[in-house]
């Protein structure tokens, strides 16, 4: 079996590989699970430029090329050949039972926020009446629902009405730039970097962030700081829904490039809370405002 060296940066893949990845390639006897290429791969020496020959290989035999990157990241299993997924700044190399998105950085204990100082409130919405609950976490006030305000290329999950009552609408990420109320906006990725470090840093994070309910498997939180967090699932870039109940994915206004940009992940099965780069900005994501 012939894997690459997991250099500073990489990893290998998670409980997702089967479930949200689709065969994209296949030669004769071969199938490849294709994820992405690009020109930041840093192979580790002769192996990994091995690893990168086949791979490119696959990628020039394909008749359907490879139009996504699917959703999370998890193991690519060409043949015999384990490549790994690139992740962002991470300074951390993750074992293959870790998860497919990046914890933040540790947080400074001194910046984390005690729930009892907390404050809940609510914003009207005047463009449409609707009122969303807020919650003050040190420095910062956010939503504690999700945006629900319909715009163009926003939707429900399964295109039910019922599912923007219960989660909000799941919006492009060009959508989601425009679709806060005045005085709101949608987060940074160092904005939520600082609600990680308000509520204790990103390892836990997922679990202090996520509802009490909702969430399959017994994934639920403990919502400390009434966040509330809801397994709303996404629209995929190709119009289909999938993973409502599992995970939570919110919007963030860092981008990568034309085509990619930064989400917050959250899963049932997860206690971190992690930003994610390889996502499609035409896919359906949950949008949480923050307040100028």
């Amino acid at each position: 079996m012939l894997k690459w060296i997991v250099n500073s940066g990489w990893w290998l893949g998670n409980r997702h590989s089967r479930e949200s990845w689709k065969p994209r390639c296949c030669l004769p006897g071969l199938c490849s699970w294709i994820a992405s290429v690009k020109s930041s791969w840093r192979p580790a020496g002769a192996i990994g430029a091995i690893a990168v020959l086949f791979a490119l290989v696959f990628l020039s035999a394909c008749t359907d090329y490879v139009s996504q990157i699917e959703d999370r990241y998890g193991e690519w299993n060409v043949g015999q050949v384990y490549v790994l997924a690139e992740v962002s700044s991470s300074s951390v190399a993750f074992p293959m039972s870790s998860s497919a998105v990046i914890p933040s950085s540790s947080s400074d204990a001194q910046s984390i926020v005690d729930p009892s100082t907390v404050v809940i409130g609510s914003i009207t919405d005047t463009r449409d009446g609707q009122t969303y609950k807020t919650v003050t976490i040190g420095t910062q006030t956010w939503m504690a629902q999700n945006l629900n305000y319909e715009t163009a290329n926003s939707f429900c999950y399964n295109d039910s009405a019922k599912y923007c009552e219960k989660y909000g609408r799941l919006y492009t990420w060009a959508a989601a730039n425009t679709a806060c109320p005045s005085g709101w906006h949608l987060p940074t990725n160092a904005e939520f970097e600082t609600l990680f470090t308000a509520v204790g840093g990103s390892s836990t994070a997922g679990t202090k962030l996520k509802s009490t309910s909702g969430w399959n498997s017994s994934g639920n939180g403990t919502d400390d700081y009434s966040f509330s967090a809801l397994p709303a699932g996404r629209r995929n870039d190709s119009g289909g829904y999938n993973f409502e109940g599992d995970d939570a994915y919110f919007w963030s206004s860092t981008e990568d490039g034309s085509y990619y940009a930064f989400n917050m992940y959250l899963g049932y099965d997860y206690d971190y809370a992690g930003l994610r780069n390889y996502d499609f900005k035409n896919s359906g994501f949950s949008v949480r405002c923050v307040k100028d």
